[in-house]
């Protein structure tokens, strides 16, 4: 194999105690022999650093820890920087990979280099590690709605047996997206390829949406199968910590702040401003530890305009591309036909 072959596996833990052992196990035991695995610990206090102790032995694991939570961004940053394989697969704690997940995935984002960023098709399990009785999407791929909501596509469908061809969307999840190292340096803003600001929820919007501009690519990988533990779902917010939700709101606005352009604001400025009025009066009325949003966007104005001159200034693709991925409805494009036939070929030689 070749240095484009190479993953780095990059996981953050933050009282992940429950989770991590599997995840871990799950890597070790991909038989996909060019990797390295970093964990950086944000300063666990639920158990979590004796169970990655043991880690510290094994072949291809470096395990870092934190003496504070410096917020998932800042870890994925902190631990990409650690990294030198052509691709990075960040992956949450709450995430079991099934075999073969990481050779699916570098061997779809060698088809084309303009790839940047793949994803896979991740399954639902709850938090005790059982599976529904019919197989449920969690996630394949993001997509954006006109009103600026996020969201992962195919979530709670039951998996039956669609989401079967490589197709490009808009985003990955970073809960298992696979991020080529070509393109993470190009996105850098300011030497950060998650922005730090967001310090958690969202950051993957944000360079899934960066990537865009930049006239980078995501490509939907269907073999690539794993299961993830989600606690953030639409409606569920009161059951999310306080902190959690605040971050959400915040990072909504930085989205925008970022990477909207005036045309696509100016397309879907009805949508937006109805979506906007929710989300201030939910913080009036009921969500006041999110209140906390807004100050922070005023202090931090005028830093998060110049990383939005910065983005504009390197925009590759024109306003309708970008306004063509935004719809209620998820928006996937075709991939090329070399694409399918190369992973056809693939396939067929491996038999």
């Amino acid at each position: 194999m070749s240095r484009s072959d190479f993953v780095s596996v990059t996981i953050v833990t933050y009282n992940s105690g429950r989770f991590i052992k599997r995840c871990l196990e799950s890597v070790l035991d991909q038989k996909y022999p060019f990797k390295e695995i970093i964990v950086i610990d944000n300063n666990s206090t639920d158990g979590t650093i004796d169970i990655l102790e043991p880690f510290e032995a094994r072949e291809g694991c470096r395990i870092v820890y934190n003496e504070e939570n410096i917020g998932f961004a800042a870890a994925q940053n902190q631990a990409i920087s650690l990294s030198n394989a052509e691709w990075v697969l960040t992956l949450n704690p709450d995430v079991l990979l099934l075999q073969g997940f990481l050779e699916a995935l570098v061997h779809a984002g060698n088809l084309d280099p303009r790839i940047g960023t793949v994803c896979g098709k991740l399954l639902t399990m709850n938090a005790h590690f059982q599976f529904p009785e019919k197989p449920q999407v969690d996630s394949t791929g993001i997509y954006f709605t006109p009103n600026l909501r996020h969201l992962d596509r195919g979530s709670l469908e039951v998996d039956n047996g669609h989401y079967l061809n490589y197709e490009y969307v808009f985003g990955a999840t970073a809960a298992a997206a696979l991020y080529r190292r070509e393109m993470v340096d190009d996105l850098l803003i300011g030497g950060e390829f998650f922005d730090e600001d967001f310090f958690v929820y969202r950051e993957d919007a944000d360079v899934a949406w960066r990537a865009q501009l930049m006239g980078w690519k995501c490509l939907y990988a269907p073999y690539a199968k794993g299961y993830h533990v989600r606690n953030a779902l639409p409606g569920n917010r009161r059951a999310l910590p306080p902190e959690i939700n605040m971050h959400s709101v915040k990072n909504r606005f930085l989205l925008r702040m970022k990477n909207m352009t005036g045309h696509l604001y100016k397309r879907n400025f009805l949508s937006i401003t109805l979506r906007d009025v929710v989300v201030v009066s939910c913080c009036l009325l009921w969500e006041h530890s999110s209140l906390k949003a807004f100050p922070f966007l005023f202090r931090n104005w005028r830093k998060v305009m110049v990383k939005r001159r910065e983005i504009m200034r390197r925009q590759r693709v024109n306003d309708e591309y970008i306004a063509s991925w935004f719809d209620f409805k998820p928006v996937s494009k075709p991939a090329p036909k070399k694409v399918s036939a190369a992973v056809g070929r693939s396939k067929a030689t491996r038999r």
